[in-house]
């Protein structure tokens, strides 16, 4: 039995009342035109909740048991998931942040990350799926041609059709500069011959069309990542009228035998066994590395949703599991340390969900703000897109993990579905570029293209939170306020001293880069959560007796006594990293 339930409650809250997101964004003529308000926000989450709960969830362990295979060039799917896909597509939540004139919703991507958020904590390997539809369509949309655009981004973002994204190759992961798949140019088309592995659902039949984005190179291209194009390749030909015409020379070989995510198609695909795939060119020739980062914020701040998700579904099916688990004569849940392992999987789960929501707020004032603002904060969700990536991963794998132990030996046991939200959430730290390598991209790039001036002041806002905290007559608030102000202090220093590093010592900040990240994670978590305890602190004084307000603010004070301790400790780890990292020689190992 699934125990899911899409959190609707908490994400109204932090929508409403503590982002205030509904004002902010409905305001813009963009938003205000697709009637964005407190109507519209308690539609969406209603809808996309009974979705969620009632149909995708229950597939979970069906894609677990049952996973994809692929038979004679098809991949036959997991049962249910293409008649899931479907209902999801008719919904119109593929491209619920999408133009309207490209099929979309024209809604904020606040409402895609909510929605999101839901597809994954009730199935992660489905959830994958509108995922790349969505990241195709954007890249399609920003860099393709005009009856590129017309003939395809519509389709996807309608749900009519799907996308996939094509990179990886055997020997050319991250450093895609060494792959081999080439593009023949020919009349107004290219013929594509090659080979790509790790295709999130590279195939199925849940729509009549799926397009894939592929990199390649052309003949003439210089060596290494300057000389890769980004092509479009329709698994059927489209003719002239929009009618889908013969099948492309494109199939999926075999499907990967995964650690979880049993149910995405993880496909290995081969193009032009036989004449060639035809392929369309997007954008620019050899700049398809540039086309394809269009997406990586979006693509990026959805893998850390998927971190979030997996850990919502734990935490709820462990703490179903320990309300119903007696032993002592008590149901565990009253024994100490499992009440300390579902609070720190609560608050772990608020916390992030508090800083995703309140990026994705970010990313949409970034596209559609005023425009004097918009760089500012094009700047700010540029830093914290490899914090959201990489902490909410890290940080759901430990909490799925901790799931597991709540579960004590039957967690240990398929039977139960504890150990799937373990095995699928694995994956989200390694894909969509490692958490090493956001790690690098925020201490190496984001930190040091401006000197630090973008976290400096998103440090300073969070000086100003702690300092509005510590003059609360709420004792539990003025702790917090203390807690945080001692954990800023620490991620300050190590910003300092990464930022003093840089120059002359990369490998030394480099070395710290990780350690850096999670702990800037920890603070920015802790900070989100004490906004929202601020905000249900005065909801308790105005009189009301709601127990989600109290909730709140013991969450908090729980994940600021207990968790953003953290910091401390990666402060060190980061001032120290000049030591045994850069010193220990390599073939010691």
């Amino acid at each position: 039995m699934d125990n899911y339930r899409a959190p609707v409650e908490d994400m109204q809250f932090l929508i409403d009342e503590v982002l205030d997101a509904e004002n902010r964004l409905g305001s813009l003529p963009c938003y205000a035109e697709a009637g964005v308000g407190p109507d519209l926000t308690t539609a969406l989450l209603d809808e996309a909740a009974k979705l969620a709960n009632d149909v995708v969830a229950p597939l979970r362990r069906t894609g677990d048991l049952h996973p994809a295979q692929c038979e004679n060039g098809k991949v036959i799917c997991s049962p249910g998931h293409e008649d899931a896909l479907v209902q999801l597509g008719q919904g119109g939540w593929t491209g619920i942040a999408a133009p309207v004139e490209m099929g979309g919703q024209g809604l904020p991507e606040l409402y895609g990350t909510a929605a999101s958020e839901m597809w994954n904590g009730a199935n992660m390997a489905f959830a994958l799926a509108p995922f790349l539809s969505s990241g195709a369509a954007l890249a399609i949309a920003a860099h393709g041609s005009d009856e590129l655009k017309r003939i395809y981004a519509e389709k996807i973002n309608s749900g009519e059709w799907s996308g996939t994204m094509n990179l990886t190759e055997s020997g050319a992961g991250s450093d895609l500069g060494t792959l081999k798949t080439r593009a023949v140019p020919e009349d107004d088309h290219y013929r594509i011959f090659g080979q790509k592995i790790y295709i999130t659902w590279g195939d199925h039949e849940a729509t009549d069309n799926i397009i894939h984005l592929v990199l390649a190179r052309l003949p003439d291209a210089p060596e290494g990542s300057k000389g890769i194009s980004l092509f479009l390749v329709p698994k059927f030909l489209v003719n002239p009228d929009g009618s889908l015409g013969s099948r492309n020379d494109v199939y999926p070989v075999s499907v990967e035998h995964k650690l979880g995510i049993h149910a995405s198609p993880t496909c290995v695909m081969a193009y032009g066994d036989n004449e060639g795939a035809i392929g369309y060119l997007v954008g620019n020739e050899n700049e398809g590395l540039r086309c394809m980062f269009t997406m990586m914020n979006e693509a990026r701040l959805k893998v850390g949703i998927q971190g979030l998700g997996a850990a919502e579904g734990a935490f709820q099916k462990a703490r179903a599991y320990a309300h119903e688990r007696v032993q002592g004569g008590v149901s565990i849940i009253n024994h100490a340390d499992v009440k300390r392992m579902l609070l720190t999987m609560r608050s772990g789960c608020e916390a992030m969900r508090a800083l995703a929501f309140s990026e994705a707020v970010t990313m949409d004032l970034a596209h559609a703000g005023p425009e004097a603002e918009r760089p500012a904060m094009q700047a700010r969700i540029d830093l914290m897109i490899p914090v959201i990536k990489a902490w909410l991963t890290a940080f759901g794998e430990e909490l799925t993990s901790i799931g597991v132990q709540v579960h004590g030996g039957m967690g240990y046991v398929e039977e139960t579905g504890a150990a799937q939200y373990f095995r699928d959430v694995r994956i989200t730290s390694i894909y969509e570029g490692t958490n090493g390598i956001q790690a690098a991209d925020l201490v190496n790039r984001k930190l040091g293209r401006d000197g630090g001036a973008t976290m400096e002041s998103v440090q300073g806002e969070i000086a100003d939170t702690i300092a509005s905290l510590r003059e609360s007559d709420s004792a539990t608030l003025r702790a917090m306020g203390d807690q945080l102000k001692t954990a800023l202090a620490a991620q300050v220093r190590a910003t300092q001293w990464i930022l003093e590093q840089l120059p002359a010592f990369r490998d030394a900040a480099l070395g710290a880069s990780y350690e850096y990240l999670m702990m800037t994670g920890y603070l920015f978590g802790g900070w989100q959560l004490a906004r929202g305890a601020k905000v249900a602190e005065r909801k308790i004084k105005a009189g009301s007796d709601r127990p989600f307000y109290a909730q709140k603010v013991a969450t908090a004070g729980f994940y600021c006594e207990q968790i953003l301790p953290r910091c401390l400790a990666g402060e060190q780890a980061v001032l120290s990293s000049a030591g045994a990292i850069v010193g220990y020689p390599v073939d010691w190992i």
